[in-house]
């Protein structure tokens, strides 16, 4: 409580959601407008009250975001290619305290992590997890730390 959460790339809010009792303010990013739409009735019919979800590209949103002023953690849930580098330089100046990276392609994952490191966050716990099995795709939650 008391630290604010921002959910880039968020869907239909699935992660906002879930986390929406452990946070003062949720603010969910999402490109695709129907998933918004979806996201806020999702949030009505949980009767969550501290989510708030904007219809804009995160690299539009962190164009226009500055520094971050009190305690701010990002969970990022990009696509496949990961972060542009647009949304890494927007990450920085934001400076958020904590920063979620949930990824479907290790590559990826650690092209973005090498550049956050880079930028003077530290890679605290990375758990890979198997939701598809028998398969060889993994899901990836990378948690990082400001220095």
């Amino acid at each position: 409580k008391g630290t604010r959460l921002l959910d880039l790339y968020c869907g239909v809010g699935g992660i906002a959601l879930t986390l929406a009792d452990q946070f003062t303010e949720i603010g969910g990013i999402e490109e695709v407008g129907s998933a918004i739409d979806d996201a806020a009735a999702n949030a009505d019919l949980n009767e969550i009250e501290n989510v708030r979800f904007v219809a804009t590209s995160v690299e539009e949103f962190l164009d226009e975001s500055t520094r971050s002023s009190g305690p701010l953690c990002v969970v990022l849930d990009p696509p496949r290619a990961g972060c542009s580098p647009q949304v890494i330089r927007g990450l920085l100046r934001l400076r958020p305290d904590r920063i979620i990276y949930v990824s479907c392609d290790p590559g990826t994952l650690s092209r973005d992590l090498g550049l956050l490191q880079k930028g003077g966050y530290r890679v605290k716990e990375v758990q890979p997890v198997d939701i598809f099995p028998q398969t060889a795709h993994i899901e990836t939650v990378a948690k990082l730390q400001r220095d």
